[in-house]
């Protein structure tokens, strides 16, 4: 910032050539600037351009947290063309049983960075403003905020897409699981993604949490999971705990009011199948863990 007001003369400092600030919206000017430095040969260069998310088209730049994933809209009044009512979505449910939970316990809080619509926690923080916190663009702070919370025996539910927790991978190791600290990870948009595009794809929290020391991973098979392992990370003060869940909605099952603690570990057999007359000895074992279990099935 000190920089920007002395005309960068801390970046100047640095080693660096700053330029700025300016107005990413004025092209001309910013396509002219851009080849003067593409020639130039001054050495690291920082250019500093003031934007505007959806500059120009009012119901965008209204809608801090919408218009990056669309299907068909009006135009004129930016209004979306949603599909026929379906079965509630992962998010919604999730959000439904932490916000009923947090009700009767008043150290459950939530923490999300810069999507509280996306993680369903606007629902949260409508109904409790003084437990919601929305740190802005900073995953890094997120977790670290979130493990402050937890040495103080609270209950934080962090809430982040799965591909953004990437960026706080170094603050999930070592401020929450390097001290066992209980903090809920929500990670939606795990697994693909559709519309949301490749950049918001999933594939990799299994993997990233799996091989941290003391981490519980869940991954409900529906949204009936869901909702109980919302309930189970509520209750689980051991260690960190993730519950990990896709894009989109559930299969349309009948939901309880109140998800129901479960036990941690532990599988359970959907199907078995007698062996067939003929066959060898032995047989085929079908093991899914998440939403894959209806195509398993």
């Amino acid at each position: 910032a000190r920089g920007i007001i002395t005309g960068g003369t801390l970046f100047e400092e640095l080693g660096f050539y700053y330029v700025g600030p300016v107005n990413g919206h004025d092209l001309p000017q910013l396509v002219a600037i851009l080849r003067n430095l593409r020639d130039t040969n001054n050495g690291p260069i920082l250019l500093h351009v003031m934007t505007e998310k959806g500059h120009g088209y009012t119901p965008a730049e209204k809608a801090g947290d919408k218009y990056h994933a669309v299907a068909k809209f009006n135009v004129v009044t930016g209004e979306q063309k949603k599909g026929p009512a379906g079965p509630p979505s992962y998010t919604s449910v999730f959000s439904r049983e932490l916000t009923r939970r947090a009700a009767t316990d008043d150290k459950i809080t939530a923490v999300t960075a810069a999507m509280p619509s996306g993680t369903g926690l606007d629902a949260f923080a409508k109904a409790y403003p003084d437990r919601f916190f929305d740190v802005g663009i900073a995953e890094q702070h997120a977790v670290t905020f979130a493990a402050g919370m937890a040495t103080e025996g609270l209950r934080p539910f962090c809430a982040i897409y799965s591909t953004f927790l990437q960026r706080a991978y170094d603050q999930v190791m070592h401020d929450v699981v390097l001290q066992k600290l209980p903090v809920r990870f929500a990670i939606d948009r795990a697994g693909l993604v559709g519309a949301d595009g490749a950049t918001h794809a999933g594939s990799f929290d299994i993997a990233y949490l799996g091989c941290l020391p003391g981490m519980t991973i869940m991954a409900p098979s529906d949204e009936l999971e869901l909702l109980h392992m919302t309930a189970t990370a509520v209750e689980f003060d051991e260690g960190p705990i993730a519950l990990r869940y896709p894009r989109g909605s559930g299969l349309g099952l009948d939901l309880p009011a109140a998800g129901a603690v479960l036990e941690i570990g532990k599988g359970r057999i959907i199907r078995e199948m007698g062996q067939q007359a003929g066959s060898a000895k032995g047989g085929i074992a079908i093991l899914s863990l998440g939403p894959r279990l209806a195509e398993a099935c």
